[in-house]
């Protein structure tokens, strides 16, 4: 499973749109089931942090799930090609990640909580998709190929790594690194500190008080997705809310990076991150450029909100 070498080629495996989209639709569908069971089960923290799934040894996995007397984990294990739950009193069940309808991944989904002994009852309506159709009606033959969802799995490990470095360098609230399976993409977010316009909402098939309660505070976002529907391609992305004067014609580098005027956010295609000499300067490059642009357009008060880059084994000084 591991690259053999440690070329860039490798690291950061290639990701063709219209090769992979079949199987990242249907992972975003079971991912979905997924996370409205966590949703379903753990108490609401601030800018639906709760929710999320972050990147692990072997694919996506959420954090516990307080139910009753025990707690469970799910997990989107790459590797074994199957979702795993696992509760805190030694159960386990499975459910294989293979061509099926979404339906008989919801059932099969259900089947396994009731067999560790979990009952939660989920909002079935995809969320942040075009026409949705409920979990349990929809019926249409998906596609699944588990080569592509690890080369999905192994981009995210490349991009987390990375990200996690760029997240270092900042001292002010900063999100975890995690995985939004509503929108599906990898994220980090800086907060100025200071209080946000109440967003107009509108996000398709997304509650606007889960978009207000989620952009309550000024922010500096940026992370990765694998491409959809209109932006038809893998790519690193970094914008701000509220989007200060000036931030679309800012001057970032590097210079495969643009604005998308459509999108409302800087874009950098990962094919140009993993054909770069150095990828990973690449990308930070992109990362820090786009937030300087942020902050120094709204007047972040920079000074106290960064710091250098965490170094392995050393806490930061204080003062």
């Amino acid at each position: 499973m591991q690259p053999s070498s440690d070329t860039s080629s490798d690291l950061w495996p290639a990701l063709p749109y219209a090769e992979l989209r079949p199987t990242l639709e249907t992972l975003q569908l079971f991912a979905q089931v997924a996370g409205k069971t966590r949703l379903a089960g753990t108490p609401w923290l601030n800018h639906s942090w709760h929710v999320t799934f972050t990147v692990s040894g072997r694919g996506l996995i959420t954090g516990l799930i307080p139910h009753g007397r025990f707690s469970f984990d799910i997990e989107f294990d790459f590797v074994s090609e199957r979702v795993e739950l696992r509760t805190t009193t030694g159960t386990r069940a499975y459910v294989a990640l293979a061509p099926k309808s979404v339906a008989s991944f919801y059932a099969e989904f259900g089947d396994a909580l009731a067999s560790l002994g979990i009952a939660l009852d989920i909002d079935r309506m995809p969320n942040e998709l075009p026409d949705p159709t409920p979990f349990d009606q929809d019926n249409a033959m998906r596609v699944y190929d588990a080569d592509a969802a690890r080369r999905f799995w192994h981009a995210l490990v490349q991009a987390e790594r990375v990200m996690q470095r760029f997240r270092t360098r900042f001292i002010g609230k900063c999100s975890p690194m995690h995985f939004f399976w509503g929108s599906f993409d990898l994220a980090v977010t800086r907060f100025s500190g200071r209080r946000a316009p109440l967003h107009p909402g509108g996000i398709p098939h997304l509650n606007d008080d889960v978009t207000r309660e989620a952009y309550s505070h000024e922010v500096s976002s940026a992370g990765f997705w694998p491409g959809s529907p209109g932006a038809e391609a893998a790519a690193f992305y970094s914008y701000a809310y509220p989007v200060p004067a000036g931030f679309g014609e800012a001057r970032v580098t590097p210079a495969a990076a643009r604005f998308d005027k459509g999108l409302g956010e800087f874009v950098l295609p990962y094919d140009a991150v993993r054909n770069a000499a150095d990828p990973d300067a690449m990308l930070l490059e992109f990362l820090e450029s786009t937030y300087e642009a942020a902050a120094d357009l709204a007047k972040w008060d920079r000074a106290e909100l960064e710091c250098e880059e965490g170094r392995v084994g050393l806490p930061r000084r204080v003062r």
